[in-house]
This record gives structure tokens, sequence and C-alpha cells, in this order.
């Protein structure tokens, strides 16, 4: 008899991400998961818009409906860029920087959830891989 194959890492990507997007809900973060996307985006300065689509694997449509609620709620601000006045910057603000803390802390209680069978050092190996596979995406594939 034998073993049956088991799923490929692809497969194991998508149950994972299914059980966290069901987990991080907008009740639990206190905001919706492409909004912490777009925060923690910008939590290092701000970023053209433009490139923002990208960094999130959007289409420009969708980002703008984004932050247009991000907006309106305060959380980001659109800049105009002092170099190209055609194009906007956008920036966290003091209430987009609260609300990201918040939702980290929500995030760091569901991390322990969802990788709570591994060890610390299993976490690191497996953010680290993660991280090489996400930087090493052909930019091509990045944005569509």
């Amino acid at each position: 008899m034998s073993a049956s194959p088991s799923p490929g890492s692809i497969v194991l990507l998508i149950k994972l991400t299914r059980s966290v997007y069901r987990r991080a809900s907008e009740d639990v973060l206190g905001l919706k998961l492409k909004a912490y996307m777009v925060l923690t985006n910008l939590r290092e300065g701000g970023l053209p818009q433009q490139d923002l689509c990208a960094s999130m694997q959007m289409d420009a449509n969708n980002t703008v409906l984004l932050l247009n609620d991000l907006e309106g709620k305060g959380f980001v601000e659109r800049r105009r860029d002092p170099a190209d006045r055609r194009r906007h910057i956008v920036v966290i603000t003091e209430a987009g920087q609260e609300a990201l803390r918040h939702a980290e802390r929500a995030m760091e209680s569901l991390e322990e959830e969802v990788f709570g069978s591994l060890t610390a050092e299993d976490r690191a190996a497996l953010r680290d891989l993660l991280s090489r596979a996400v930087a090493e995406e052909p930019a091509d594939q990045a944005a569509a």
C-alpha cells in the first residue's frame, strides 16, 4: 500500500492564507486585512501611490478605493509629490500609526494561534524563507 502524496507547498500556503483571512477579521484587527497591509507598507515612510499599488499587488482602481476608505478614516493622506505634481505620495497619519499598533498586537496573537505548534526557531526560519520567496518574485508577476 503506497502512502498518499502530501500536498505541495503552494496548497499548504493557500490553506494557511485562508485560515489567516478567516481569523484576521475587521473585528479582531480593528481594520480590514488589506488596510493593515497598506499601513504596514507605509510604516517606514510615504510611498508614491503607484509604488504602493505594486507592493500590494493590486490594480490602481482597487488601490484608489482602499485609499479613499483609509483617507476617510484619517489613517492616510495623499500628498502631491513636490518633484512631480502629477503623482501622489501616500503617508500614514498619527491615527493610522495608532490603528497599525492596535492591529499589530492583534496579529501577534493571531500568529501565536496559527503558528503555535512551531518553535521560535521554526517561525524565524519560515519568515526568512517566505521573505526570500517574496523578494525573488519576478517584477512582471508581482504587478499582475
